[in-house]
């Protein structure tokens, strides 16, 4: 199954480059995931060998480690200055509320677990697929949850591309305005993107800093999801359980972004970091994609899809009321 993973990721990466693609809001990882999973379920009856096993499971921690610290190459301190400090309240206030209800919502009133509440939950609140990636290792979560949460987050995230020049329409804002919005509220960066190209430039470049400021916020909420989830498991375990590993990758993503602050890199070098962010991430996100099994989406039922609908709706409407304040 391994030599499928260089060929769908080459496939998604270019793809998502075409015309096409960009102004629809086809993302490389998006797509990444939709194509591993349809090879991923043809070959489900062929064994999976320990040499692919190996190499997939390299791709979906690894390489999505470097992929995130390389990211941070797209950001820089000078770009969040320039949307304000009420994007960065608004980007907090939308990531902690998500969060908070997700887990108040799966867990308590749904009865779902901890881990596929939590997973959804962030994927929703942060950077959709990247940000589950990024979150299971501390949660060490199984594959089926990591697969529902990846499924919903891409459905409910390509819906709301659909919604944007409804919701603009209706709104009476400004294009810049309404960027920060799409910004503060969109799942994926490619769909920031498109979501803002629908509106114009001004808002497609609101909405791209504003959502790579939620995407820099994915270090913190990482680091607070294994602080809590460490003093959980320490309180209700026995003193033998193991200890949940640290997300020190976190920490090289913000250092890229100091770095990148700090020194002018040519823009070969900078374009060459963040083509290279891109296509790490789209190989970790093929892996994952190849080891996504529709029955086990179909045996998660459907509270998971009622969790992402409703973190989908408190995106939309909820991250609107939250603009209107403090804008």
């Amino acid at each position: 199954m391994w030599i499928a993973l260089p060929i769908i990721s080459l496939v998604a990466f270019m793809s998502a480059r075409t015309e096409f693609a960009q102004h629809n809001g086809i993302g490389a990882l998006p797509l990444a995931i939709v194509l591993g999973i349809i090879v991923g379920n043809l070959l489900a009856n062929q064994p999976v060998t320990a040499r692919s096993l190996a190499i997939l499971e390299f791709s979906k921690k690894k390489l999505l480690r470097a992929g995130i610290i390389l990211f941070g190459s797209h950001l820089t301190l000078t770009q969040l200055a320039a949307v304000g400090w009420q994007a960065a309240i608004l980007d907090m206030l939308v990531i902690s509320t998500v969060l908070s209800v997700g887990y108040i919502l799966g867990v308590r009133m749904l009865g779902m677990g901890r881990e596929e509440t939590i997973l959804i939950s962030v994927g929703s609140a942060v950077c959709g697929a990247a940000a589950i990636l990024a979150t299971e290792p501390v949660l060490k979560a199984k594959q089926q949850d990591v697969s529902v949460a990846v499924a919903t987050v891409v459905v409910f995230g390509t819906l709301a591309l659909f919604c944007y020049p409804f919701i603009f329409h209706i709104s009476q804002l400004s294009s810049e305005s309404f960027g920060i919005y799409i910004g503060s509220t969109v799942h994926e960066v490619a769909q920031a993107v498109a979501a803002g190209q629908a509106i114009d430039m001004q808002a497609m470049n609101n909405a791209v800093v504003v959502k790579l400021m939620r995407v820099m916020m994915l270090a913190p909420v990482v680091i607070i999801i294994a602080a809590l989830y460490q003093r959980k498991n320490t309180a209700t375990q026995t003193s033998t359980a193991q200890a949940i590993p640290w997300p020190w990758f976190v920490f090289g993503f913000i250092a890229m972004v100091i770095f990148n602050s700090l020194f002018n890199l040519p823009e070969p070098v900078v374009s060459t970091l963040q083509i290279s962010a891109q296509l790490l991430l789209t190989i970790a996100m093929t892996a994952l994609g190849l080891q996504t099994k529709f029955s086990a989406v179909k045996a998660a039922g459907t509270k998971p899809l009622l969790l992402s609908a409703t973190l989908f709706s408190l995106l939309l409407g909820g991250g609107f009321m939250a603009h209107q304040l403090l804008y």
